[in-house]
């Protein structure tokens, strides 16, 4: 089935140091749009950099794309007006797709680059702190607006007015909605579960998370 949707954005950042209830860290959440083409590689985007790389980064989590028509339900929710590309620490604002449309091991073509989705995503207390929410977290999983992580699987340059077009979809065809609810609230949902660990282009992390909600055999 055909997928595609334009990227509106590419928005990169490299970590800061933030200071928040009184402790200094380092995160790379703070990203910006940039102009021109800017190339992909296996472990992201040119310019882009993460800051704790036991949860974020990875060949698993080169590059993260969220709907702008997600940013749009936020600020409506929110009821907020600075709310853009980036703010959630995207790299790619696409204009709409859905994360029951996008399944774990689709593969698109985004300019000159070629790339899987291999994941949702979970946010951390620092979109909280960036957003000054702290009820932002769980409100984002409740939502099911998580976006995906993509992997490179052919390096090349991208740059925002580009198509990403799906050109194959994995055969188990589990979407990315499908493995966030299971992860999250339908933790008993054995046959959900089975078939999204069968899935190869799974995170392994994410894998081994569900995994283990299974009974042993």
């Amino acid at each position: 089935m055909s997928l595609s949707c334009e990227l509106l954005a590419v928005s990169v950042g490299l970590p800061r140091s933030v200071v928040h209830n009184g402790k200094t860290f380092e995160t790379g959440i703070y990203k910006e749009p940039v102009e021109g083409p800017i190339r992909a590689r296996e472990l992201g985007l040119e310019g882009d950099g993460q800051a704790d790389l036991s949860a974020h980064g990875g060949i698993h989590k080169a590059v993260y794309a969220y709907s702008f028509a997600h940013v749009k339900w936020w600020a409506r929710e929110l009821e907020r007006d600075d709310l853009g590309f980036g703010t959630f620490g995207e790299n790619f604002s696409i204009d709409a797709l859905d994360e029951k449309q996008v399944h774990i091991g689709d593969v698109f073509r985004c300019g000159g680059v070629l790339l899987q989705v291999t994941q949702p995503r979970s946010p951390c207390f620092k979109l909280a702190m960036k957003l000054e929410l702290p009820t932002l977290p769980k409100r984002f999983l409740a939502s099911g607006r998580t976006g995906f992580y993509l992997s490179v699987l052919e390096p090349g340059e991208v740059r925002a007015g580009d198509r990403m077009e799906r050109v194959t979809t994995d055969s188990a065809a589990v979407s990315v909605h499908a493995v966030h609810r299971l992860a999250h609230f339908e933790r008993q949902d054995r046959e959900g579960l089975r078939r999204a660990v069968a899935v190869q282009a799974l995170a392994p992390e994410w894998r081994d998370s569900l995994r283990a909600l299974l009974p042993e055999d």
